[in-house]
C-alpha cells in the first residue's frame, strides 16, 4: 500500500501562510520554508503590539492634558487629584479631546481642579 502524504490539505496550509506573506521583500514572499519565519514572527509582533497600542494611546493623551495643563499653571496629577475630588468622571481619552476642540471647557475643568485641590 502506498504512503499517504494528504497533499491537498498541505498545499492548502503552505498557500495560506504564502497568502499572509504577499508583500514580503525577496524569498519571504515566494518561498514557503522562508515565509513562514516570517509570518510567524509577524503574527508575534502583531499580538504584542495590539496589547500596547493601549498603553502607547494612553500615553499620548496624557502628553496632550500635560501640555494644556501647564500653560495654565498646574501639573498633570494635580489636575488629575482635582477633577478626581470635584466628582467629575472622564477617562483620559475624553479630556484629551476636549483639551485639543474645545479649550474652553477644558480651561472650565482646570478652574475646577484647582479650586478642589485648594479646599
Amino acid at each position: 500500500m502506498p504512503r499517504a502524504t494528504n497533499g491537498p490539505a498541505t498545499l492548502a496550509r503552505r498557500k495560506k501562510v504564502l497568502k499572509k506573506a504577499k508583500g514580503y521583500f525577496g524569498n519571504k514572499s515566494r518561498l514557503f520554508r522562508y515565509a513562514k519565519d516570517a509570518v510567524d514572527r509577524a503574527e508575534v509582533y502583531a499580538y504584542r503590539d495590539r496589547r500596547k497600542k493601549k498603553s502607547e494611546f494612553r500615553q499620548l493623551w496624557i502628553v496632550r492634558i500635560n501640555a494644556i495643563c501647564r500653560n495654565n499653571g498646574i501639573n498633570y496629577s494635580r489636575f488629575i487629584r482635582g477633577i478626581k475630588a470635584a466628582g467629575i468622571e472622564m477617562d483620559r481619552k475624553q479630556l484629551s479631546e476636549l483639551a485639543i476642540h474645545d479649550e474652553a471647557a477644558f480651561l472650565q475643568l482646570i478652574v475646577k481642579a484647582k479650586e478642589a485641590n485648594a479646599a
